[in-house]
């Protein structure tokens, strides 16, 4: 799940934006505001919610002018959409554990589900958003389902690859796997998003039944 680069969040952006051709070197760039912009629309749509969030609400979270907020975004749906690729990329990134051994099975269910856990409740109320706005722009959708199908398929594929070295064996198909795996670590991330106690106890439990789905015995049986 390599990182998307953030020039696929700048699509032209709908009926009565600017395009992004017309727009200064400064509006594109990377900078420090255009990163406090983003922190204070995420944290504003996810008190807020996205109607009643306002581009004065995040201008005043980022402690700028309306002009301020003017240099770098057209709107609050740019703003979102921005936020949206960036909220995706984070997601799926913290999920790589590239220092951990693809083949100690273990290390990979607990490195893996805990990376999953802990960003996707991190981001919880900006992907529940995101859910939301899908229903109505396309853009949003194609982005939705891949947040939800990636790392479905990454672990699938993981799966699979053991299971014909046999490595694993799996209690049903890889594919079905990966699915129960994501569905349980979705809700045990809602847990954890509801109480950030419960993170730990939370990585141990999904890990566990991880393992148990991938046909690994128990280390203490």
């Amino acid at each position: 799940m390599a990182n998307t680069d953030e020039s696929a969040a700048q699509q032209p952006p709908g009926r009565g934006h600017r395009p992004w051709a017309t727009r200064t070197a400064r509006d594109r760039s990377d900078t420090p505001v255009r990163h406090r912009l983003l922190d204070a629309a995420e944290a504003v749509f996810a008190r807020r919610g996205y109607g009643p969030a306002t581009i004065a609400d995040i201008a005043a979270e980022a402690e700028l002018s309306r002009a301020g907020f003017y240099v770098y975004f057209a709107s609050k749906e740019e703003i979102f959409q921005v936020l949206a690729v960036r909220v995706r990329d984070a997601f799926l990134a913290a999920q790589e554990v590239p220092d951990t051994d693809p083949d100690d099975v273990r290390a990979v269910a607990h490195d893996s589900t805990a990376a999953f856990l802990a960003a996707y409740a991190a981001h919880l109320p900006l992907l529940r958003l995101i859910e939301q706005q899908a229903q109505g722009d396309d853009g949003l959708r194609e982005l939705w389902e891949e947040i939800n199908r990636r790392p479905t398929r990454r672990t699938a594929r993981y799966i699979r690859r053991l299971t014909e070295t046999g490595q694993l064996a799996p209690v049903a198909d890889p594919l079905a796997v990966a699915h129960a795996v994501g569905g349980m670590s979705v809700r045990f991330a809602q847990l954890v998003a509801e109480d950030p106690d419960a993170y730990e106890a939370a990585v141990r439990d999904v890990t566990a039944m991880y393992l148990h789905l991938l046909g690994v015995p128990s280390e203490n049986p």
